[in-house]
């Protein structure tokens, strides 16, 4: 049952994790209850993601693992059916297609729009969007008063982040660049405005999803000139696959969860090494290993975790985060023909050069190179060192003890049923947190399926009476893979 004091549930984000957690407690309660969604940036129900309007822009998943509803797995796909464009296509055929992001963007806003109005009448709650930046908290008698950038307060009884990913980490050199005109800070601004004439250069930080994102639109708007990527390992992401059956991991007779990093590598390599020699994948692996990675990653020491990031996380992320097979071939298409160069080197600065700017790199054995570019675009990738945060209300938070990083210092530190923990260690009686906020508590934290399960946990959380045994922690963790 609904705790007799919840009545306004204050969501800080309106993407994928905000709108989820609004569409669960409105399908979940059982009393009256206001939700508001405080949004800014990017369109409430979108979210970075799925806010691009780029057809060429695919969703890394086939739409048969997209669902918004756990307990409905074929929820997009019956959605898909009910759109004119997808009506004639085969069901089997439509479950393995990796739709336009901007199309999943529709089902979200579609999803939240169902449950957050009058056509919705068997639902007592009334979800209202706000579009303003949060950027303080106060906690008060009432509940937690949140200011907004304009001036505005709100009072809620709780309160949800879920503010997605943090922006690219500064590069020395870019905040003198700040207003240069070939300089591009945010990857998912209307970069292609700035275009340089055809025969320039276009220099593009990081070899990422982002990246490829910015590859794909220069390809589809024709753009003649030089394309080139870098970063310190020069991967570019990888491409789905159709797998092969592997009974054999995980060995049924280990807890995945026991073992310690050497001896996990040890165990993958082992695997991955006769896979190569029966001619597949390797990376089926990492994909077995998926439903266990929250388990493992928490079972790790800090100095485990740490050396994992140091030494596996950008082979990891590029053998986990996979693309679309066409999308892929786009890429790697472009870089045989020569349209798109790789360099694997680290940038160590960036700095005008008149119209121009000039990437400073330097490779693995120390030798400095340069690139000068007509555009340069940061897709760098999220910042990763939560105590740099940028965000006033996450700075305010941690300023005023209402929450502390975690141990890895990747971002909040949170209990069992997802409350935020204060700088005194005792659980917020106001704050629950989601998303890419727990990496460092869970690491896989930014796919649909963890997603959809936190949001649907922290419902529940906000809806009933918190879990605080260990039997109930696992089972948290369980639920949101």
């Amino acid at each position: 049952m609904i705790r007799p004091h919840l009545q306004h549930v204050a969501i800080i984000g309106g993407g994928f994790s905000g709108t989820l957690t609004a569409v669960n407690l409105a399908r979940l309660s059982t009393a009256p209850l206001r939700i508001s969604i405080l949004n800014c940036a990017y369109p409430s129900g979108r979210g970075i993601a799925y806010s691009t309007r780029r057809p060429e822009h695919l969703l890394n998943v086939a739409a048969r693992n997209m669902s918004a509803l756990s307990e409905y797995p074929n929820h997009f796909v019956d959605w898909l059916l009910t759109r004119t464009e997808y009506a004639n296509i085969p069901e089997a055929e439509l479950r393995e297609t990796f739709m336009p992001r901007r199309i999943y963007g529709d089902y979200l806003r579609n999803l939240a729009w169902h449950y957050s109005g009058p056509q919705n009448s068997r639902s007592r709650v009334e979800i209202k969007n706000i579009e303003g930046e949060v950027i303080d908290l106060i906690p008060d008698a009432l509940g937690a008063r949140l200011l907004l950038a304009d001036g505005t307060t709100l009072l809620a009884d709780r309160v949800v982040l879920a503010t997605g990913n943090e922006p690219p980490a500064d590069l020395s050199g870019a905040a003198a660049l700040a207003e240069h005109p070939a300089w591009c800070a945010n990857p998912w601004i209307d970069w292609e405005k700035k275009l340089p004439a055809p025969g320039g250069t276009i220099v593009l930080l990081g070899t990422g999803l982002t990246t490829v994102d910015a590859i794909l639109t220069l390809l589809a708007l024709d753009w003649s000139g030089h394309i080139h990527a870098v970063s310190r390992h020069g991967l570019l992401p990888q491409s789905h696959f159709k797998g092969v059956d592997v009974p054999e991991f995980p060995p049924s007779e280990i807890d995945l969860a026991s073992l310690r990093l050497t001896e996990l590598v040890e165990l993958m390599e082992h695997h991955c090494e006769r896979l190569r020699r029966r001619g597949a994948n390797p990376a089926i692996i990492v994909d077995k290993l998926r439903p266990h990675t929250q388990r493992i990653w928490q079972s790790f020491t800090d100095k485990e975790r740490q050396e994992f990031i140091t030494r596996y996380s950008a082979r990891w992320n590029v053998i986990r985060h996979r693309i679309a097979p066409s999308i892929h071939q786009n890429i790697t298409a472009a870089v045989a023909d020569g349209r798109v160069a790789i360099t694997a080197a680290s940038i160590t600065g960036l700095h005008a050069a008149g119209p121009k700017i000039v990437v400073e790199l330097e490779s693995s054995n120390r030798t400095p190179s340069s690139l000068t570019a007509d555009l340069v675009i940061n897709g760098t990738g999220p910042q990763t060192r939560f105590s740099a945060t940028r965000s006033p209300l996450l700075r305010a938070l941690l300023k005023r003890g209402l929450a502390q990083a975690d141990a890895s210092d990747m971002g909040l530190k949170i209990a069992a049923d997802f409350t935020v923990i204060q700088k005194d260690d005792q659980p917020s009686p106001h704050l629950l947190a989601l998303g890419p906020l727990l990496r460092g508590t869970l690491w896989e934290t930014i796919a649909v399926p963890e997603l959809r399960g936190q949001a649907l946990r922290v419902a529940q959380s906000l809806l009933a009476a918190a879990p605080n045994s260990a039997a109930d922690e696992a089972a948290v963790i369980e639920y949101c893979i």
